[in-house]
Protein backbone atom coordinates (compact mmCIF):
# COMPACT_ATOMS: atom_id res chain seq x y z
CA UNK A 1 0.00 0.00 0.00
CA UNK A 2 1.13 3.61 -0.95
CA UNK A 3 0.44 6.55 0.70
CA UNK A 4 0.56 9.77 -1.81
CA UNK A 5 0.27 12.37 1.34
CA UNK A 6 4.15 13.27 1.91
CA UNK A 7 4.97 15.17 5.22
CA UNK A 8 6.39 18.27 4.44
CA UNK A 9 10.25 18.79 4.42
CA UNK A 10 9.46 21.36 7.43
CA UNK A 11 8.15 18.62 9.66
CA UNK A 12 10.99 16.23 9.25
CA UNK A 13 13.26 19.44 9.99
CA UNK A 14 10.96 19.85 13.07
CA UNK A 15 11.25 16.06 14.85
CA UNK A 16 15.03 16.02 13.67
CA UNK A 17 15.49 19.04 15.61
CA UNK A 18 13.77 18.00 18.68
CA UNK A 19 15.47 14.22 18.55
CA UNK A 20 18.64 16.90 18.48
CA UNK A 21 17.05 18.46 21.74
CA UNK A 22 16.22 15.58 23.74
CA UNK A 23 19.45 15.44 25.68
CA UNK A 24 19.87 18.91 26.78
CA UNK A 25 16.57 18.76 27.66
CA UNK A 26 16.95 16.32 29.57
CA UNK A 27 20.40 17.17 31.69
CA UNK A 28 18.07 20.54 32.10
CA UNK A 29 14.71 18.48 33.40
CA UNK A 30 15.72 16.19 34.87
CA UNK A 31 16.39 18.80 37.47
CA UNK A 32 13.34 20.90 37.44
CA UNK A 33 10.35 18.90 36.06
CA UNK A 34 11.32 15.55 36.78
CA UNK A 35 11.80 12.67 33.86
CA UNK A 36 8.40 12.01 32.70
CA UNK A 37 7.68 14.75 30.55
CA UNK A 38 11.07 14.00 29.13
CA UNK A 39 9.99 10.99 28.54
CA UNK A 40 6.94 11.50 27.18
CA UNK A 41 8.53 14.08 25.03
CA UNK A 42 11.61 11.69 23.62
CA UNK A 43 8.31 8.73 22.96
CA UNK A 44 6.40 11.69 21.16
CA UNK A 45 9.76 12.19 18.73
CA UNK A 46 9.96 8.72 18.26
CA UNK A 47 6.35 8.48 17.38
CA UNK A 48 6.35 11.12 15.11
CA UNK A 49 9.64 9.90 13.39
CA UNK A 50 7.85 6.17 12.66
CA UNK A 51 4.33 7.07 12.07
CA UNK A 52 4.33 10.92 9.75
CA UNK A 53 4.42 9.51 6.19
CA UNK A 54 8.20 9.93 4.90
CA UNK A 55 9.32 12.75 1.84
CA UNK A 56 12.58 9.11 1.46
CA UNK A 57 11.67 5.45 2.64
CA UNK A 58 13.46 4.91 5.75
CA UNK A 59 14.76 0.95 6.06
CA UNK A 60 12.17 -1.41 8.34
CA UNK A 61 15.61 -2.01 10.59
CA UNK A 62 15.65 1.61 11.34
CA UNK A 63 11.78 1.84 12.09
CA UNK A 64 11.80 -1.43 14.35
CA UNK A 65 15.40 -0.06 16.06
CA UNK A 66 13.25 3.12 17.19
CA UNK A 67 10.51 1.04 18.11
CA UNK A 68 13.15 -1.06 20.69
CA UNK A 69 14.54 2.14 21.82
CA UNK A 70 10.95 3.45 23.00
CA UNK A 71 10.13 -0.22 24.22
CA UNK A 72 13.59 -0.30 26.50
CA UNK A 73 12.97 3.79 27.67
CA UNK A 74 9.52 2.52 28.75
CA UNK A 75 11.05 -0.83 30.28
CA UNK A 76 13.23 1.43 32.48
CA UNK A 77 11.16 3.55 33.14
CA UNK A 78 8.23 1.88 34.92
CA UNK A 79 11.37 1.25 37.86
CA UNK A 80 13.69 4.03 37.41
CA UNK A 81 12.48 6.91 34.96
CA UNK A 82 15.54 9.16 35.82
CA UNK A 83 17.99 6.21 34.86
CA UNK A 84 15.50 5.63 31.63
CA UNK A 85 15.96 9.43 30.46
CA UNK A 86 19.94 9.49 30.65
CA UNK A 87 20.02 5.86 29.00
CA UNK A 88 18.09 6.80 26.12
CA UNK A 89 21.60 7.80 24.11
CA UNK A 90 22.75 4.48 24.92
CA UNK A 91 19.90 2.32 24.14
CA UNK A 92 20.05 4.52 20.53
CA UNK A 93 23.67 3.60 20.16
CA UNK A 94 23.20 -0.23 20.53
CA UNK A 95 20.14 -0.82 18.73
CA UNK A 96 21.81 1.07 15.70
CA UNK A 97 24.74 -0.89 16.37
CA UNK A 98 23.00 -3.95 16.21
CA UNK A 99 20.50 -3.16 13.38
CA UNK A 100 23.84 -1.92 11.23
CA UNK A 101 25.98 -5.09 12.16
CA UNK A 102 23.24 -6.95 11.24
CA UNK A 103 23.04 -5.88 7.66
CA UNK A 104 26.88 -6.87 7.34
CA UNK A 105 25.69 -10.14 8.39
CA UNK A 106 22.49 -10.22 5.70
CA UNK A 107 23.09 -7.58 2.87
CA UNK A 108 22.64 -5.21 1.49
CA UNK A 109 24.81 -2.46 3.99
CA UNK A 110 22.78 -0.48 5.73
CA UNK A 111 24.92 2.41 4.15
CA UNK A 112 24.18 0.65 0.86
CA UNK A 113 20.17 0.10 1.42
CA UNK A 114 20.00 4.61 1.81
CA UNK A 115 22.79 4.71 -0.88
CA UNK A 116 19.94 2.83 -3.43
CA UNK A 117 17.63 5.53 -2.19
CA UNK A 118 19.49 8.15 -4.60
CA UNK A 119 21.63 5.87 -6.32
CA UNK A 120 19.74 2.92 -7.46
CA UNK A 121 21.89 1.45 -9.85
CA UNK A 122 24.85 1.13 -7.44
CA UNK A 123 27.98 -0.28 -8.86
CA UNK A 124 30.02 -3.12 -7.22
CA UNK A 125 32.71 -0.84 -6.04
CA UNK A 126 29.91 1.26 -4.54
CA UNK A 127 28.75 -1.42 -2.58
CA UNK A 128 32.26 -2.27 -1.42
CA UNK A 129 32.14 1.39 -0.34
CA UNK A 130 28.99 1.62 1.42
CA UNK A 131 30.05 -1.70 3.09
CA UNK A 132 33.07 -0.06 4.47
CA UNK A 133 31.55 2.89 5.93
CA UNK A 134 28.95 0.75 7.66
CA UNK A 135 31.96 -0.53 9.19
CA UNK A 136 32.83 2.90 10.46
CA UNK A 137 29.63 3.75 11.62
CA UNK A 138 29.48 0.28 13.63
CA UNK A 139 32.62 1.37 15.56
CA UNK A 140 31.36 5.15 16.00
CA UNK A 141 27.95 3.33 17.21
CA UNK A 142 29.76 0.75 19.72
CA UNK A 143 32.30 3.90 20.88
CA UNK A 144 29.63 6.13 21.63
CA UNK A 145 27.11 4.07 23.65
CA UNK A 146 30.32 3.08 25.77
CA UNK A 147 31.15 6.49 26.34
CA UNK A 148 27.17 7.37 26.92
CA UNK A 149 26.92 4.57 29.14
CA UNK A 150 30.29 5.48 30.97
CA UNK A 151 28.27 9.12 31.48
CA UNK A 152 25.41 7.49 33.11
CA UNK A 153 27.45 6.06 35.21
CA UNK A 154 29.29 9.36 36.91
CA UNK A 155 25.79 10.51 37.48
CA UNK A 156 26.56 13.55 36.39
CA UNK A 157 24.31 15.84 34.38
CA UNK A 158 26.82 18.26 32.98
CA UNK A 159 28.48 15.73 31.91
CA UNK A 160 26.11 13.94 30.53
CA UNK A 161 24.72 16.24 28.82
CA UNK A 162 27.88 17.66 27.37
CA UNK A 163 28.99 14.14 25.78
CA UNK A 164 25.73 13.16 24.89
CA UNK A 165 24.12 16.67 23.58
CA UNK A 166 27.18 17.97 21.94
CA UNK A 167 30.66 16.18 21.75
CA UNK A 168 28.17 13.07 20.51
CA UNK A 169 26.95 14.80 17.79
CA UNK A 170 30.15 16.91 16.99
CA UNK A 171 32.05 13.44 16.33
CA UNK A 172 28.91 11.90 14.07
CA UNK A 173 28.74 15.34 12.36
CA UNK A 174 32.89 15.41 11.65
CA UNK A 175 32.19 11.66 10.45
CA UNK A 176 29.23 12.99 8.26
CA UNK A 177 31.81 15.29 6.78
CA UNK A 178 34.94 13.06 6.27
CA UNK A 179 32.82 10.77 4.73
CA UNK A 180 31.73 13.43 2.25
CA UNK A 181 34.87 14.09 1.37
CA UNK A 182 36.24 10.52 1.03
CA UNK A 183 33.25 10.13 -1.43
CA UNK A 184 34.04 12.84 -3.07
CA UNK A 185 37.94 11.72 -4.10
CA UNK A 186 36.84 7.98 -4.57
CA UNK A 187 34.51 9.43 -7.32
CA UNK A 188 36.54 11.41 -8.80
CA UNK A 189 38.96 8.71 -9.11
CA UNK A 190 36.46 6.31 -10.53
CA UNK A 191 35.01 8.60 -13.32
CA UNK A 192 32.07 9.07 -11.91
CA UNK A 193 29.79 12.25 -12.29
Amino acid sequence: MSFSTKRPDSWDTAVTVAMLLIPIGTAIGLRWIGPWPIIIALVACIAARILLPRTAPVPVAMTLCLIAVVVAVLAVGSFAPDLAAMLYPVFMSAGLFVVFTATLVKPPSMVERFARIVEPDLDERGVRYTRKVTEVWIVFFAFNGLVALWTVQQNDLFYWGLYNGFISYLIAGLLFVGEFFVRQRVRSQSGAP
